[in-house]
């Protein structure tokens, strides 16, 4: 099942691939590979770095999320959990959430559906932090996004809107499934609750619920909300340094950065990791700058391979240290059992 979900998700990056070089001329195509290959690697090295930062200003920040329900893994268990869950998310769409907390529950022992709770809070954080993201490009970039509904994205999105003719019977279905749901259960509830999977599933909720309340009861707000800026600031010091790898865009300022930055990330939320779609998306926003397709395209590449490589390399690296570092006769996480 997981070989045939990994397929399937390499599957659209390719055609997402196919899409954009089939309009592609053989010169063009020529181009693309020759900048991605004669491009300035010490500034991708230079962007990995900034990225593992973030990577350490999250797992600090998820540290805070555990304290106050008593819970204080140790930061490398934290950190290394953190970059496998990543290597998971490259295979399997939210694999990478439960597998960091199965760690933290392997050799910290703290509870899965407790920590996991404090994921689902980060999440809830990150999209309110994207959701800024995106309208500070549109305030900073708006005379140059008012240009974007002539590139092919746009086109293509508008499409498909136009395409659903009766776009409101979706939500009514939804909504009316979900009232069902909610009826069946109330009415039947007690005959369940005696079942193994309801008593699990309880508890997951309990969890994800005192995770969530976690939030309300940090110790330290400050770092918190230091850890939550800094992590996205990383972010997009990660895309703008990579700028400097290419003549062509070693002029672009942070600006752009910011709408790489936020519309980069609607790819890899649309596809498993970004494949083929991110690289299209780049070079769709970076032609608003004026950046020639070609050059633009490449761009993309090399902002995906420098943030898939650090996931990679680094991920195997953690999975491999996890079992050497927390290889004692003592219990690691006597200290978090609660």
């Amino acid at each position: 099942m997981i070989a045939i979900k990994l397929i399937f998700f390499l599957g659209i990056g390719v055609f997402f691939i196919w899409i954009f070089m089939r309009n592609i001329s053989p010169e063009d195509r020529k181009e693309i590979l020759h900048t991605f290959f004669n491009a300035n690697y010490y500034w991708i090295l230079f962007s990995i770095m900034l990225g593992l930062m973030s990577h350490i200003s999250r797992t600090m920040r998820w540290m805070i999320l555990m304290e106050p329900m008593g819970y204080k893994p140790k930061f490398k268990n934290a950190f290394l959990g953190l970059m496998v869950g990543y290597l998971a998310n490259l295979a399997i769409p939210r694999l990478g959430e439960v597998t960091r907390c199965g760690v933290l529950t392997k050799y910290e022992k703290i509870p899965l559906h407790k920590s996991f709770g404090t994921v689902v809070t980060e999440r809830a954080i990150d999209m309110i932090s994207l959701l800024l993201v995106f309208v500070l490009t549109l305030i900073i970039n708006f005379d140059k996004f008012a240009k974007f509904k002539e590139t092919s994205i746009a086109k293509n999105a508008i499409e498909k809107y136009h395409e659903l003719q009766h776009p409101g019977r979706l939500y009514i279905i939804s909504g009316l499934v979900f009232i069902a749901i909610i009826v069946l259960f109330l009415k039947f509830r007690h005959k369940i609750s005696g079942y193994t999977f309801y008593k699990k599933i309880k508890s997951i909720i309990l969890g994800f619920v005192e995770g969530l309340k976690s939030l309300t009861k940090i110790k330290k707000p400050f770092w918190f909300v230091f850890h939550s800026i800094f992590i996205w600031f990383m972010y997009l010091l990660m895309a703008w340094v990579v700028f400097f790898s290419l003549p062509e865009t070693s002029n672009l300022g942070l600006n752009v950065a910011l709408a790489v930055l936020a519309f980069g990330s609607i790819g890899i939320i649309v596809v498993q990791g970004g494949i083929g779609i991110y690289p299209w998306i780049i070079a769709e926003i970076l032609l608003i700058f004026y950046i020639p397709q070609t050059k633009g395209y490449a761009m993309g590449w090399l902002l995906w391979t420098g943030q898939t490589l650090m996931i990679i390399v680094s991920g195997f690296l953690a999975m491999i240290l996890l079992p050497l570092l927390n290889n004692k006769k003592d219990d690691p996480g006597t200290e978090n059992i609660k």
